[in-house]
Formats: C-alpha cells, structure tokens, sequence
C-alpha cells in the first residue's frame, strides 16, 4: 500500500464522534468495516492520546422491525446526540424477508429504503452529521428520462437531501451525472479497479497483462468509461460492442437486444477481459462470450461490480461447463448468492477495508482524492 495508508486516525479532533449504522442487509459488510476501524482506531490514537480509551465497536444498536401488516418503523437504541454517522445499506439485499399476513416477503430494493428513510427520521436531527453509504445507488439505473416515466435515482437523493443528508457515498455508479440533482449536497463514487485487478491476479498469478496476451473489451457503449480505464492503465488494446435494440418492444422493462455487433482489433488468441457495472440475467455477456469465442479468444473473464445474478447461476454454470469464460469477478458490495459464491468459477473481490479507509477519512475531514485515484496502487500491483 501506497505510504499514505500507514497511519488512519491521525487527527485528533475528527468531525465528531464516529458511530456506524449497519442496516440489515449489510450486516457482513458492516461488521468486517466495523473491525478495521476499531483495529485503526485502537492502534493509532493510543500513540497520539494519552486519555485513549479503546473501542470496542462502533456500531450502534439499530432496528427496522415490522408489524404482521407489513408496516415498519426505524429504532436506535444508541444515543446519536452529535455524533458523525455513517448509515451503510445495502438495497439489493433480497435475502432479507419480513412477515406480512402469514407470507415470508423478500425485501426489496423499495423497502431497503423506506427502512433507511426510517432510521434517518428516527435520528431526529441530533446527529453533527449523516452521511449515507450506499455501493449500490438505489434506482440507479433509472437515472434519467426518456419519455412520460418516473426519475427515481435524482428523487431519492432530493429526498435524503431534505432529510439532512450531507452526502451519499457510492460505487460505480450507472450514471454518476445524476448527482446533479442535489448539487448542495456531497456526492463522491468510487470504483473498485484495483480490487477486481488484485483478485485477479492473486487466483490466476501466471496471467500477464500485457498488450501482446490481453485486451479489454466493453460489452457496450454505455461501459466504455470503466474500460477506457482499464485499457489505459494497463497499456492494452481495447475493442467494444454495440448493442443493436429494438426499441418498438419492451421486454421486462427494457428493450431487447437483437444483435451484438464488436467493433475493435482482434481478440484472436488474446485473454479478454470485459467489464460492466451490473450482471443482471447475464443474457447479453453469454452472448458476448460466444461472439468472442468465435472469433478466437483464449480466456474471457466478466467481471461485473454488482453480480446480482437475478435468474440465479444455472445459464452461467452452463456456459462455463461449455467454456465460453473463465471466471466472473465481482465485490461483495451488494449480497452475492451463496451458490453463486461457491462455484469454482465465481471470484469475490473483498472492499470492505476499501469502504473503511473511505469512512475514516471522511470522519477526520482529510482528502479522499488519493482513494478516488486506483492507478497508483494498480502500477504497483503491476510491479509485483
């Protein structure tokens, strides 16, 4: 790690007392956040204050419980009285379930936030500070208008901004533009580049990722960002494919795909990587993997932030069984199925200590531009 990573809390008047909210659905990730900072906290303060006393946790007691009807309500069972909160949330978490009239309800990305509407609302406005971290932004994908339809990206931001909200910390956003809806309110995305890389290198340590074996390649137009900076940082050639809709047809809420048309050098003997924000049903990469394996690719790896899998991973062991790619890397920013986790295809990179060192230096109001920038800690993955 680059030399500014060695000491975290080395300010010894941060905002406010730090305190962590860990909704329901993320609870692993909260707990595994939570254990960096109090091993920071612990290790750093105890040399710079002799009144040190050492934490044991920062996570307050927190709860959304629900009546038989489905109604729900915010508790803390904490005192928040000027402290600076972090509420970490997880809305794709759909192995969380409520009773409502004798059925088991799966959450849904709806209910992960009223629940954190409900814990903002039961703060009651005695926090110094709130700043929601939510991986993955909630109606992301509905962040613009195309036609008579609802903005709920841009809305649940103006929501939380009126809240008292002072920011929103976020990964890979679909389209980061939508922070322009709440422009008086702090909005920062993060990429986890060098930890898809790092995970990548660390199961298959014999790759090499030269411009001579490997290639990235965007499965569209509307990932040519994220790839763009892959290719860059890595020196490589990078190709792309055009997604060719039919915009008369809505299918599932969106419009399908006819044909994957690749534009770029050729991928033949290459290992391609290719890279998306989210893996949904996974149709168009499946596709993408056979047009790439016609045209000769070696190993083909997709590598998505959010692999929600939401037809689970049957198509996907299939076509590993058939050799259409190699593996699938991913993060464990969103909930992952357990199945999916246990495949010998499936490779989880782990940004839980990525979101503390973000947590912390936000709390001590020092600079998150050395972790907004991957490439310095890519170059020296590279190196090794």
């Amino acid at each position: 790690m680059p030399t500014f990573f060695t000491e975290v809390f080395d300010e010894p008047t941060p905002v406010a007392p730090l305190g962590l909210i860990v909704m329901e659905g993320a609870r692993e990730l909260g707990k595994k956040v939570d254990n960096f900072l109090v091993n920071w906290y612990n290790r750093d303060l105890s040399k710079h204050n002799r009144n040190f006393v050492k934490k044991d946790t920062f996570i307050l007691d927190s709860h959304c419980p629900r009546f038989t009807t489905g109604d729900g309500k915010g508790m803390i069972n904490d005192s928040v009285r000027g402290r600076d909160l972090y509420i970490i949330t997880d809305v794709g978490n759909y192995s969380c379930k409520y009773n409502m009239f004798g059925n088991m309800n799966c959450m849904s990305p709806d209910d992960h936030y009223a629940d954190l509407k409900r814990l903002i609302s039961a703060c009651g406005g005695k926090a110094e500070r709130i700043t929601v971290v939510m991986p993955m932004l909630y109606g992301g994908r509905q962040h613009r208008r195309n036609s008579r339809e609802s903005l709920d990206c841009a809305q649940m931001l103006q929501e939380l901004y009126d809240m008292g909200v002072k920011e929103v910390i976020t990964f890979d956003a679909h389209d980061p533009r939508v922070q322009n809806a709440v422009p008086l309110m702090g909005f920062d995305n993060f990429f986890a580049t060098y930890q898809i890389l790092k995970a990548l290198r660390h199961r298959f340590p014999d790759l090499k990722l030269d411009k001579d074996s490997f290639m990235i390649v965007s499965p569209d137009e509307g990932a040519m960002n994220r790839n763009i900076y892959y290719a860059s940082v890595l020196g490589v050639d990078l190709g792309m494919f055009y997604k060719r809709r039919d915009y008369t047809t809505i299918i599932n809420g969106r419009n399908p795909i006819v044909n994957h048309e690749y534009i770029g050098s050729s991928v033949k003997g290459k290992n391609v990587f290719v890279a998306d924000d989210i893996i949904a049903t996974g149709d168009s990469m499946l596709r993408l993997c056979r047009h790439l394996k016609s045209d000769g690719a070696k190993n083909i790896f997709l590598n998505a932030t959010f692999a929600l899998f939401t037809e689970g991973k049957e198509k996907f062991q299939t076509a590993y069984e058939e050799g259409l790619f190699t593996a699938v890397l991913s993060t464990n920013l969103t909930y992952v199925n357990p199945e999916v986790q246990a495949t010998e295809w499936f490779i989880e990179a782990d940004l839980s200590k990525y979101v503390s060192y973000i947590i912390a230096y936000c709390n001590q109001n020092k600079s998150v531009a050395d972790l907004l920038s991957s490439s310095e800690r890519i170059n020296e993955l590279l190196k090794q």
